[in-house]
């Protein structure tokens, strides 16, 4: 099986991996041609690789496009589990919206911006003057209820179609993310069977095959907050599989190669 990846970092440990910067993609463009399987390209790769050069990449297709921008990320889980999502709403950045927004959401509330990770682009908004801002620097309002919890979150993370690892991030005392990369502590006991049969029926539902699940509990109440394509691995635990290994394991399985590798049934070698 020929494998190129576009992020090094991500596919040490899997064996036979051929790496390309992604801003040389044209310039390897017959070396990407042969190959059976793309491994983490870019955003902006994934429509040429899949639509122009046929190819099968991961993680997959639905991944990487839901996974890109957290306004068609939202609009998809509520397609599926909508109960699970908090109150929120997906606005253009008007005057009107912005007041409205102001005369129906009530202090404190949370707002995005529709393309970041590590806890970059989330705020909680705690009076006018906050919301104004956010808004002036963004074309789309991104709004969300704020949920009470217990100061932390739990991060699921999904490898293939298994999960791979599940962990609380508690937030330091006081603060409003639980984000690792933010200072958030790690905790691997507990952790609640429901939240890995939402997250594992979400994935299943929307073909999601390498993403970190961000599940907040509130008053009993299990709701995915997002997911992150390329989560950190900072809370993970050591496996019998590390992640590496792991997603060769999955592609192995489930790639189909585009032409034989083995002799049919039956063909005689001579």
């Amino acid at each position: 099986m020929k494998l190129v990846s576009f992020n090094a970092f991500r596919t040490i440990g899997i064996p036979g991996v051929r790496y390309i910067k992604p801003e040389h993609m044209f310039n390897e463009i017959n070396i990407i041609k042969e190959a059976d399987i793309i491994l983490f390209p870019e955003t902006w790769q994934v429509a040429t690789l899949v639509y122009g050069l046929k190819k099968q990449i991961f993680p997959n297709i639905e991944t990487m496009q839901i996974g890109a921008n957290k306004i068609e990320m939202t609009r998809a889980l509520w397609a599926v589990v909508k109960e699970n999502v908090p109150y929120t709403e997906i606005l253009a950045s008007t005057d009107r919206n912005i007041a409205d927004v102001l005369e129906t959401f009530p202090f404190p509330f949370v707002a995005k911006e529709a393309k970041s990770s590590m806890g970059k682009g989330v705020f909680l908004i705690e009076n006018n003057a906050q919301f104004i801002d956010y808004a002036r620097n963004n074309e789309v309002i991104y709004v969300q209820e704020y949920l009470p919890n217990d100061g932390k979150d739990l991060r699921v993370c999904v490898v293939g179609d298994k999960i791979y690892d599940a962990y609380w991030r508690i937030g330091q005392q006081g603060e409003f993310l639980h984000n690792v990369a933010k200072g958030g502590e790690v905790s691997h006991q507990f952790i609640p069977e429901k939240a890995l049969d939402l997250v594992s029926k979400v994935a299943n539902l929307l073909n999601i095959n390498h993403a970190g699940f961000d599940i907040l509990v509130s008053d009993g109440k299990y709701y995915i907050l997002e997911f992150n394509v390329l989560f950190g691995n900072q809370g993970l635990v050591k496996q019998k599989m590390t992640v590496a290994q792991a997603i060769h394991d999955y592609i192995s399985k489930n790639f189909v190669p585009p032409h034989p590798t083995s002799p049919s049934p039956g063909k005689v070698i001579s």
